[in-house]
């Protein structure tokens, strides 16, 4: 090996050093999906144990979602770890998780509406799977397509442009896209960073089915980080995930009537050091929303088995929900 190569590879190990255990971990656990095999001679889905649920307007779902980051590449972590998960990520490979998932209970994915995501949700259709779509999106104009594309079970408003549009006071155009998605036969939904977008919009009345609530107020302006003790933030990649943060979110969550899926439960990634800090996640989320919520993870299984652990958690910490 020359020395450019022990190089890069010293790079690596360097960089992999300093992933969460999540990601890290050594044992590969679930079964790969080699480049070019032919998927569709995978047996039928047997699903196993039916996971605790929740009705979102007809349907039920899961009180644990599937969620899309890792699959579109967003880590929370920086470039390195985003473009790890998106060449991970092959359309194959995101539709084979997606049958684990479904295997391990799982019935709804949380998505953006991308050419991935389309392309994922053709495939699992044709091989005959039942898993729920509910697409974040901020473009009004694109509901039509969205319908078309994925019939997804709900459409719900981007959180970071929520935010955004109740501090420029422009609060108007959520509202005006969730009437134009239940226009569309879709069920509604907002989601927020910032809880006081949650308990405004339940104060006001909106005909929402449903919020996302994140658990990490992550788009809090400059002027309202000054203010926060420094010392009670995990910082990585210039996103700060607060201590008390969960606590306020859940709070409102209980307090709305329209069901709540708690997301970054895990702080993206920064609760994954320990298995006993995963299951405490989990554990804190159960018991801190209402029993007509669920929560939405975002799973990387290239190392572990984290649709299985997950799972196992859900099983454990949540509680059925008979409505």
């Amino acid at each position: 090996m020359g020395s450019k190569e022990r190089s890069e590879v010293a790079g690596r190990r360097r960089f992999l050093s300093h992933l969460p255990l999540a990601v890290t971990g050594s044992v590969l656990a679930m079964s790969q999906v080699t480049p070019g095999r032919d998927a569709s001679a995978d047996p039928p889905i047997t699903p196993a144990t039916p996971l605790p649920t929740i009705r979102l307007g007809k349907h039920r779902v899961s009180r644990l979602i599937a969620g899309w980051n890792p699959v579109a590449g967003y880590s929370y972590m920086g470039p390195f770890m985003d473009r790890h998960m998106r060449e991970y990520f092959t359309v194959e490979r995101t539709v084979a998780f997606l049958q684990d998932c479904e295997r391990n209970g799982i019935t709804a994915w949380q998505l953006g509406h991308a050419e991935k995501s389309v392309a994922a949700m053709r495939v699992l259709r044709d091989r005959g799977s039942k898993m729920h779509c509910i697409c974040l999106h901020a473009d009004a104009a694109s509901i039509g397509k969205i319908v078309a594309d994925l019939a997804p079970i709900a459409i719900v408003h981007h959180g970071g442009v929520t935010d955004r549009l109740f501090r420029e006071g422009k609060s108007g155009k959520i509202r005006d896209f969730v009437e134009r998605v239940r226009d569309a036969g879709v069920l509604a939904g907002v989601s927020a960073h910032n809880p006081d977008c949650i308990k405004r919009i339940a104060d006001e009345g909106w005909p929402v089915d449903l919020f996302m609530t994140c658990f990490y107020y992550l788009t809090r302006p400059a002027e309202a980080l000054k203010k926060m003790a420094p010392a009670k933030t995990l910082q990585i990649a210039h996103y700060n995930f607060f201590a008390s943060d969960p606590l306020k979110m859940t709070e409102v969550a209980r307090q709305v009537d329209p069901p709540c899926l708690g997301f970054k439960i895990l702080a993206a990634g920064r609760h994954c050091g320990r298995p006993q800090e995963v299951a405490e996640a989990f554990r804190f989320a159960f018991n801190h929303l209402k029993p007509t919520d669920s929560v939405i993870v975002g799973m990387y299984p290239r190392f572990q088995d984290q649709v299985r652990e997950n799972a196992q958690h859900t099983r454990r910490f949540a509680k059925a929900n008979r409505t």
